[in-house]
């Protein structure tokens, strides 16, 4: 330590005014030295690793008798029996064999186990894995070969999936994970002379101590979790968090979902999903509530509000189009502002209006796997209140700006990573770097390389930036559609047909075309009672659009989606190129 700053005269008569402006500044700059490791020490004092593993803690010491979780009419727990049930989880792992940066896997829907494993895994010191519920047997057998998970934690309704997938590891000679099944409230357990060993959840968790030593992360870059990307585009990637970045986003989501202390959030987003958009372990952060829902209608959501109050919810926009098609029996009136965070894939301006509507607070979010989920969000401006409905709706369509956990987000050239003119026309690459971008591909040096060419985070997504700063995501650079050497943007496209009263879903993509290479081509689920031909579309679209981007052909029927509602555009682009060129 320098020698002023051990004089505790000197340090009173600086305090006092009692030292002349030479000696006072040469003190000051003495006593802040950044550069003298005598007055700079790193220690369990002043620095603890960022984990959301400490929001559970701090959950049972405030809110301890705050309600941590409702399922089903008959599952309650408070916060300090959720982290009670956690600990001996976590000690029940350990006795299975659980180590440090072991992997345990998860197939379950949003149930009070998926929340109690976001915390009790890392609590083990080990990473999580939640796959989707959606998924084969043969995808989960290659996932789980892939993430080489030691344990999958299976919901009784998935078990026929996961048997087929532990099978299939059994054919490739793979040593299958350790099965830990999770029952339903009043279910007996599953008995299946098939598979040679598993477990039940409520036995294995009972079989642990509460007074078990939390195995904290050694570094805040730790693993904590591994997310498979949803497979829109290609094969699902291992997308690997670290606890301080699910930290920091957690925090920033809970900002952008405008939540205070104590909320009600009902469950709608998948619990898998970038981990329910961080929400899993933002509520105990703030001592909320989890309604859990293992399965959902529009019904389901008005009585679950109702019934607990529910102050907040996420959603895709399928969602939300569920519920603004939904029948006037399945809704019940909102008896208090309900906040919705919506995004997955751009909202048409036209469902956030009929939302808004219906009493809903809509805020727009944006992000990826790769990101941690929400990255983005439409800050609503007053001025904009001015503007005419449309208009207004069409701001908030946007994708926005850099929530609080992420340093930067910018539309750049892919070739050259320089920005692009911030005026809303010249297209660019959505590109992200900070803290809450992820680690890399798991097992995957050569993509992850790639996407962070240029020292930013590549999205793949395309977009422009406006004059206010505020970016546009326009299409996935695989969706954009060339006709004839123009660009024709599918989500545009999407946007006319989501404004015709007879279309309930829609998907666009590029149909081969011996003429001009390929034109749009459009997939369409119409609504209930409805009727409408191929033409009746195509001319809606070019009464609205350049005549080069309205669709030239129009498929019925439903669409297909990920678990999460996106619709996945390579299955019908596979569609489209069975179709042959129109011509």
């Amino acid at each position: 330590m320098n020698r002023l700053f051990k004089s505790p005269a000197t340090l009173t008569r600086c305090l006092s005014g009692g030292l002349s402006p030479p000696d006072k500044l040469r003190f000051t700059r003495q006593l802040f030295r950044a550069e003298s490791p005598e007055t700079m020490l790193k220690c369990s004092a002043n620095y603890a690793p960022l984990t959301p593993i400490s929001f559970l803690e701090r959950a049972a010491n405030v809110y301890t008798e705050g309600t941590s979780v409702v399922y089903a009419g008959c599952v309650k727990y408070t916060w300090e029996q959720t982290h009670r049930r956690c600990l001996k989880l976590a000690s029940a792992l350990t006795r299975l064999g659980i180590s440090h940066g072991d992997v345990v896997a998860t197939l379950a829907p949003n149930v009070p186990a998926m929340q109690e494993l976001h915390f009790a895994v890392p609590m083990a010191g080990a990473v999580l894995c939640t796959l989707n519920t959606r998924l084969d047997s043969s995808m989960v057998s290659t996932l789980l070969a892939h993430s080489e998970a030691k344990v999958l934690f299976v919901h009784c309704q998935l078990f026929p999936i996961a048997l087929g997938a532990v099978n299939l590891l059994i054919g490739s000679k793979t040593n299958p994970p350790l099965l830990v099944l999770v029952m339903e409230p009043g279910e007996g357990t599953v008995s299946d002379s098939r598979v040679p060993d598993h477990h039940e959840y409520e036995a294995i968790l009972e079989s642990g101590d509460s007074g078990f030593g939390i195995r904290w992360p050694r570094n805040e870059w730790d693993p904590i979790c591994i997310n498979y990307t949803s497979g829109t585009t290609s094969r699902p990637k291992g997308v690997v968090y670290n606890h301080r970045g699910a930290y920091l986003n957690t925090i920033g989501t809970l900002f952008v979902h405008e939540m205070n202390f104590m909320p009600t959030y009902l469950w709608t987003v998948p619990m898998f999903h970038c981990n329910g958009w961080n929400m899993v372990w933002g509520m105990a952060a703030l001592g909320g509530t989890n309604v859990c829902l293992r399965r959902f209608g529009p019904k389901d959501i008005f009585d679950n509000i109702a019934l607990h109050k529910v102050t907040h919810m996420g959603a895709a926009p399928t969602v939300l189009n569920m519920i603004v098609n939904s029948s006037p029996a399945d809704r019940k009136p909102l008896p208090h502002a309900v906040k919705v965070m919506t995004g997955g894939s751009p909202p048409p301006p036209q469902l956030l209006s009929k939302m808004e509507e219906m009493g809903f607070g809509l805020i727009h979010i944006y992000g990826l796997t790769e990101t941690y989920g929400p990255s983005t969000f439409c800050m609503e401006k007053p001025e904009w209140d001015s503007l005419p409905p449309e208009e207004r709706q069409k701001m908030k369509a946007r994708q926005g700006v850099a929530h609080f956990g992420l340093r930067d987000v910018d539309v750049r050239h892919p070739a050259t990573t320089e920005s692009v003119p911030a005026d809303g026309k010249t297209m660019g690459e959505v590109m992200f770097r900070g803290n809450t971008v992820m680690c890399g591909y798991l097992k995957d040096p050569k993509a992850t390389e790639e996407a962070f060419r240029g020292g930013w985070f590549r999205s793949g997504d395309l977009g422009v930036k406006h004059p206010d700063g505020y970016i546009q995501v326009k299409d996935r650079s695989k969706d954009i559609i060339i006709s004839g050497g123009e660009n024709i943007c599918s989500v545009e496209v999407e946007a006319v047909l989501y404004g015709h009263p007879g279309v309930l879903e829609v998907g666009v993509v590029g149909r081969p075309d011996r003429h001009w290479g390929e034109t749009a081509c459009a997939f369409v689920k119409l609504k209930e009672g409805f009727e409408a031909d191929g033409n009746e579309l195509i001319g809606f679209c070019r009464e609205r659009l350049p005549h080069y981007m309205a669709p030239r052909s129009v498929v019925f029927g439903d669409l297909p989606k990920t678990s999460t509602g996106k619709i996945q555009k390579f299955v019908l682009r596979d569609k489209a190129k069975a179709l042959g060129s129109l011509f």
